[in-house]
């Protein structure tokens, strides 16, 4: 299973990557994560402009097993939802770390993200 060197990660499953401009994150669901919960059906995410803490609850995923509330890995403002899981669900399953992608959130502290699993550490967590 694959789990990229260049994310971090959390022990809920959910991934995180800063972007370039050292403030701006992506967060998804990891490859283990979507496998574990089935074929992904729904995902929900109704806190768009909203501040929250880290291990707060961003949003939903539901899959045809379970319905799973997603956290964030750190504390941040969700500044955009990826539109495209609305008509495809799906891309959750296909592409976790790329098309699959469900927020973005202006990070408040972009160094909390060293307190967060490396993928090492990830992929011995998950076994």
């Amino acid at each position: 299973m694959e789990f990229p060197d260049t994310l971090r990660y959390t022990k809920e499953h959910e991934w995180i990557r800063l972007g370039d401009d050292g403030k701006t994150a992506t967060i998804g669901i990891t490859a283990y994560a979507q496998s574990e919960l089935g074929d992904i059906v729904f995902v929900e995410v109704d806190t768009v402009d909203e501040t929250l803490e880290s291990d707060a609850v961003f949003g939903t995923v539901e899959a045809v097993k379970a319905v799973s509330e997603l956290f964030m890995p750190v504390a941040g403002t969700v500044v955009a939802f990826n539109d495209e899981l609305e008509a495809n669900p799906e891309l959750v399953n296909e592409d976790p770390y790329g098309a699959g992608w469900m927020i973005k959130v202006e990070v408040d502290d972009p160094g909390a993200l060293d307190g967060l699993l490396s993928a090492a550490d990830y992929a011995e967590m998950v076994g």
